[in-house]
């Protein structure tokens, strides 16, 4: 498992992109993990899955609410990392009002989760491998604080902690 300290793995996540600019297409686009956390601070949470009950209700909003927040103490950007395509994360930000928040970045085949070696086998539950529920806080592609919940729980990954470390 990815420790603090260690630099992010060479991976490839996608986002929905609905609206034309520079350097994107309208549609699933593909970004590099380390060219996109290159010089910046940004905070990475892992979940489950899209429109899940806790990841809907609790953790998604909370960094919603507090993006402006987490941007006055130096974050450039947040991302919300789950097992889906970027389809299914696309509507989920509508769905979320996450649009200039929270980017809602797709790891569909869980290859950047495995990388981070934060998969777990939900198989049984129907859902197949899905990402650990967690939280990480990144300079410059390096993992500053790393935040894994305990199975079933939901204390150490939302906003409100990772506000407290950052302050």
């Amino acid at each position: 498992m990815i420790q603090t300290g260690d630099k992010l793995p060479d991976a490839t996540l996608f986002e929905l992109i609905e609206d034309e600019r520079a350097g994107c297409t309208i549609g699933p686009n593909s970004f590099d993990v380390r060219e996109q956390t290159a010089g910046k601070r940004v905070v990475i949470f892992g979940l489950p899955g899209a429109f899940t009950p806790t990841c809907s209700a609790k953790h998604v909003p909370g960094y919603v609410e507090h993006a402006g927040q987490l941007r006055a103490l130096g974050i450039d950007e947040i991302w919300c990392v789950s097992v889906n395509d970027a389809f299914v994360m696309g509507a989920w930000g509508r769905d979320q009002h996450a649009s200039g928040k929270v980017r809602m970045m797709a790891d569909g085949s869980a290859a950047f989760t495995r990388a981070l070696g934060l998969e777990q086998d939900l198989s049984a539950r129907g859902m197949g491998i899905r990402s650990q529920r967690y939280a990480m806080v990144v300079d410059d592609g390096v993992v500053k604080t790393l935040n894994v919940e305990a199975a079933g729980k939901f204390e150490v990954s939302d906003a409100g902690s990772i506000l407290a470390t950052l302050s």
